[in-house]
């Protein structure tokens, strides 16, 4: 309790990187797009627990096809967190975006342009980047 205020509020320490975080696969969508190929959390589709489909039916809803469209709509969403203050940000790497069946022998020069624009983009508002190499982004080539 704080004798002057009375108040048993406390403060986050000075240089406390106060943030937010995201999984890719829950939130860039564009699940085919630029070179990216299919990973594992593609295949789970909404509101139905404990089940996977190996092949995508296109009369499904598959959360992460789509999501928030993060991959698209970074800068307008890295805008809203830096009006929050945010100091730091969270996110993963999606696997198949970078390497597209997991074993390639050469990068996906396509996705990691996309990362580098993302980590460029935080650091321009401030934001320190906090980078997960992988968030259940295997891509199905490696376990199929």
């Amino acid at each position: 309790m704080d004798a002057q205020t009375g108040s048993t509020a406390s403060a986050f320490p000075p240089g406390f990187p106060w943030g937010g975080a995201i999984a890719a696969n829950h939130a860039e969508g564009a699940y085919l797009t630029d070179g990216k190929r299919l990973d594992i959390s593609d295949g789970f589709p909404r509101g139905i627990k404990h089940e996977y489909d190996a092949v995508i039916d296109p009369k499904k809803c598959y959360p992460t096809h789509e999501a928030i469209d993060f991959y698209h709509r970074y800068p307008e969403d890295l805008a809203l967190m830096r009006e929050m203050n945010f100091r730091a940000f969270r996110t993963s790497i999606n696997w198949s975006r970078i390497f597209p069946n997991g074993d390639d022998d050469e990068p996906n020069e396509v996705g990691l342009q996309f990362y580098d624009s993302l980590f460029d983009e935080m650091r321009s508002r401030g934001m320190e980047p906090v980078v997960t190499l992988s968030h259940y982004e295997t891509p199905i080539h490696l376990v199929g």
